[in-house]
């Protein structure tokens, strides 16, 4: 059965290490990254009373752009199931409302995120054979240069109350629409990878390890040639389920005009998928 180790962000053969990872698993774990730990662990806090507090119904998301504060009564659903999420979140945009206390970190934490994930991109770029790379319509760590569509989210999966809807879950199993996903390890475990052979993979979690994976914008620009694997984040069970969980995906998303294939550019790439999600 496959597994995902962390890959150390100084090995010399790094980013051979991780698009092999990619390529196999959708999935790669890096460590010794140069994303600050404390700022993460800070914003964990931060938000953690954010969430526990009435203030946050104050940011309610606005419709059109999607920035702010999603309630649990309006969690989306992964595409084809029909059950919601058991989860809340903020959808944080540097250009989309905050509160004043909470933005000075968060704008940090995703301009350095951003920055590192441009590498990345690069690194996929530089591993991709001719075939993929020649298929690109410009470089891809510039399909998100000065974007305004990349989303980070802060995400609260409360804790559990045992009265859950039948077969609901934190998250339930998806794909994600954008190019790649840099994930923190979140504050509780969870998240789970579907491998290629069909079994559930835990996703290493220790703090400091940073997460990454393929989405679908970055399948449909490499031809299929690089995954957008399913993944979900389970429920805990015994005294785990007493505890709250606070994760930080950045979704990478190119400028709209971005073409990613014959058949789409990225801005009606994503069109389609929230048409599908019932999210527009």
């Amino acid at each position: 059965m496959a597994r995902l180790e962390a890959i150390d962000y100084q090995d010399p053969k790094a980013s051979e290490k991780f698009v092999a990872s990619l390529r196999e698993t959708g999935f790669g774990v890096i460590k010794n990254h140069p994303i600050n730990r404390d700022l993460v662990q800070s914003i964990y806090d931060d938000w953690q009373v954010f969430f526990d507090s009435t203030e946050k119904n104050d940011y309610v998301y606005n419709k059109g752009p999607q920035d702010g504060f999603f309630p649990a009564s309006l969690a989306e659903s992964a595409k084809g199931q029909t059950v919601k999420d058991i989860k809340e979140y903020y959808h944080y945009y540097p250009w989309g409302k905050c509160p004043s206390e909470l933005k000075p970190k968060l704008s940090q934490y995703y301009q350095e995120a951003r920055s590192f994930a441009a590498i990345l991109l690069d690194w996929v770029e530089k591993h991709s054979p001719a075939n993929v790379s020649d298929g690109y319509s410009q470089s891809l760590s510039s399909m998100i240069e000065q974007s305004e569509q990349s989303l980070l989210r802060v995400l609260h999966y409360p804790p559990l109350a045992g009265d859950e809807e039948p077969n609901a879950i934190r998250a339930a199993a998806h794909e994600d629409i954008n190019l790649l996903t840099v994930l923190p390890a979140a504050s509780e475990p969870g998240l789970q990878v579907l491998s290629k052979s069909g079994d559930w993979l835990d996703v290493p979690c220790e703090f400091g390890y940073l997460i990454i994976n393929i989405g679908d914008m970055l399948q449909e620009a490499s031809g299929q040639y690089f995954p957008s694997t399913t993944h979900r984040v389970i429920n805990p069970d015994g005294a785990d389920m007493k505890k709250s969980r606070i994760s930080l995906p950045l979704f990478l998303h190119p400028n709209p005009e971005v073409v990613l294939s014959d058949k789409y550019t990225a801005g009606s790439y994503l069109h389609e998928r929230l048409t599908e999600l019932g999210v527009i």
